[in-house]
């Protein structure tokens, strides 16, 4: 017959062992997490702030509204597109300008 003493002194399996086990399961997940979400978010978000940051007179772009248009002039932190049909000039601010068309590519 099994005694209370004995059975706590042979103890549950998986509970003896390296403390660092234990965690190594959460350790790998935060790993790869960073790879798979974080890094690949940072990246994008430095080519765009370096496209924000290369922008000028000339530059063909396109808003996160969907509004196409030629940059007219470039202030700090907005800048002036000129819209066809009819050359309507809007201000923005930079960080509404989501991509940059080539100058090559025509509509």
């Amino acid at each position: 017959m099994l005694n209370g003493l004995n059975f706590m002194a042979a103890g549950t399996p998986g509970t003896s062992g390296n403390p660092l086990m234990t965690f190594a399961p959460l350790v790998l997940m935060v790993v790869v997490f960073y790879f798979l979400l974080i890094r690949p978010q940072q990246k994008k978000q430095k080519t765009w702030q370096t496209m924000l940051g290369n922008l000028k007179t000339g530059d063909r772009v396109t808003t996160t509204g969907g509004i196409r248009g030629t940059i007219v002039a470039v202030k700090d932190d907005s800048l002036q597109l000129r819209i066809p049909p009819d050359n309507l000039r809007i201000e923005v601010v930079k960080t509404a300008i989501a991509a940059v068309t080539p100058a090559d590519s025509e509509e």
